[in-house]
């Protein structure tokens, strides 16, 4: 063999090597990343090839499977009531990647997961029977909110205080996952759902942190009374009306001029909502000390699933005198999602122990097998009962004879909170309402927490108020969990 041959035979075998090392590295170490591209369809067509497990509410499944005409994908998802449950659901689409419950929890619907082989799957190589979501939801609540909500741009979330159950999970504008489901048509609506500027597509509940105004004075009347800076909410605090921010001109006055907010206690300054109390307080307190105390009430928690990943709430870091003075207030760069001020709502409710919200209670095979199980959720101690217990007795006085008087509920004890946030460069837009509250039974064991934020309403900016546009939202979805 002359040495021309060789050397071409070397390089062919050394083509032939590269190859089999390329082909190798593509099956091996590139396959899952390209089985998982969205632009592979087989993932697709072995994920519609059987009807999807389903997302149980109280009992009846909200999702279902239905098959397509034609095409090589056999089945399509189905929702029932879709715009009612979609903040809780989400979607799983042929075209595009699922979300919410459908997307945590897409293996278990799928048949992939596997937790749900049998044997003779393992042995046959054949998908698993898939398995089905248990939620926490009560369709009574959730329909309350939905319904209380109407053509409002707002959310509302719902816990059970005792359990941390998730009673409701509503956003509106809402939308009906049906329209994404079918590869064919789900293009069109997609591209309406993103283009609509009131983004029906966004869980404001759970992922749209917004100024939550005056109703994070409780979380500053927790941290005074926690810190010891006042032993009592029937003590006077030392607040002038107006109060100057510290280290400007400005003076920071109250909504009604006619209140009793100068020097007013902690109870009064709920009942009437005194901007000048809260403000002093928070520069009293220190923001490192009103960060502690927002913290465990679960502000800046990146890591927030109940399962779907919440929006983290923030209370802000490295602040001016005059900037901590107005997260006293709720406002400067403080944001919290209505999941959030319901934490705080459940957390006073339940003694000062909050138990980890959730709205998933197990997950199971097609059997009925638990996989998982969260009916015994974790809990922590965010004030002590003293302190939940005298904010108890503040929040139920705004509620009686206070700025929340439209969430009184006949039969039941009901405490809660209004706020207004400003919105917009010098409060130029629509502000905020918001409410949070909770309402315990006067017959039984039942209660429950609940946070309403209504954006954008059809009212005049003179009416727009927490307890005008939000406290009956929140009365409606209380009722309902009441009645059971």
């Amino acid at each position: 063999m002359n040495k021309t041959i060789r050397r071409a035979s070397v390089f062919t075998l050394l083509l032939v090597f590269a190859l089999l090392i390329r082909a190798t590295w593509v099956q091996f170490y590139e396959g899952q990343a390209l089985a998982d591209d969205k632009n592979n369809r087989r993932g697709a067509i072995e994920t519609y090839a059987e009807p999807l497990g389903n997302i149980i509410v109280a009992g009846r499944s909200i999702t279902g499977s239905a098959p397509t005409e034609g095409g090589d994908l056999a089945y399509k998802r189905t929702y029932k009531d879709g715009k009612l449950y979609a903040a809780v659901t989400g979607y799983a689409s042929q075209a595009y990647a699922p979300t919410q419950l459908e997307g945590i929890y897409q293996d278990v619907l799928n048949g992939t997961d596997p937790r749900l082989k049998t044997v003779m799957d393992t042995v046959t190589g054949t998908r698993a029977e898939p398995g089905n979501v248990v939620t926490t939801i009560d369709p009574d609540v959730q329909k309350a909110g939905f319904e209380a909500l109407g053509d409002k741009k707002g959310a509302a979330v719902a816990i059970d205080p005792k359990t941390g159950r998730i009673l409701s999970v509503v956003s509106t504008p809402s939308y009906d996952p049906t329209s994404l489901t079918d590869a064919n048509t789900a293009g069109a609506a997609w591209e309406k759902l993103t283009s609509d500027p009131d983004k029906p597509l966004t869980n404001r509940a759970l992922r749209q942190p917004l100024p939550p105004g005056s109703t994070f004075k409780l979380v500053v009347a927790a941290a005074a009374l926690e810190n010891g800076l006042y032993d009592s909410v029937d003590v006077k605090t030392e607040s002038p009306d107006p109060y100057t921010l510290p280290d400007t001109t400005t003076d920071l006055t109250n909504e009604n001029p006619n209140a009793p907010c100068e020097n007013a206690t902690i109870r009064t300054a709920l009942q009437y909502s005194c901007n000048n109390v809260f403000a002093k307080m928070a520069v009293d307190l220190g923001q490192d000390e009103l960060r502690a105390t927002a913290e465990k009430f679960g502000f800046n928690d990146e890591s927030q699933d109940v399962p779907v990943r919440a929006y983290t709430s923030v209370y802000p870091k490295d602040m001016n005198r005059p900037s901590t003075a107005l997260t006293g207030i709720g406002q400067f760069d403080v944001t919290a999602t209505p999941l959030q001020m319901a934490m705080v709502s459940a957390a006073l409710a339940n003694g000062g122990e909050l138990v980890s919200p959730h709205m998933v209670s197990q997950v199971t095979d097609s059997g009925g097998d638990v996989l998982e199980d969260h009916t015994d959720p974790d809990s922590k101690r965010i004030v002590s009962s003293s302190t939940a217990d005298q904010l108890q007795s503040a929040m139920e006085t705004v509620v009686e004879d206070g700025t929340g008087s439209n969430a009184q509920i006949s039969g039941a004890t009901v405490g809660g909170k209004t706020g207004t946030a400003q919105h917009g460069e010098n409060n130029s837009k629509t502000p905020y309402a918001w409410f949070t509250s909770y309402a315990k039974s006067d017959t039984s064991d039942k209660e429950v927490a609940v946070a309403v934020i209504i954006e954008q309403s059809d009212a005049a900016r003179s009416e727009v108020s927490g307890n005008g546009l939000a406290a009956p939202v929140a009365k409606a979805m209380m009722e309902a969990a009441l009645r059971g």
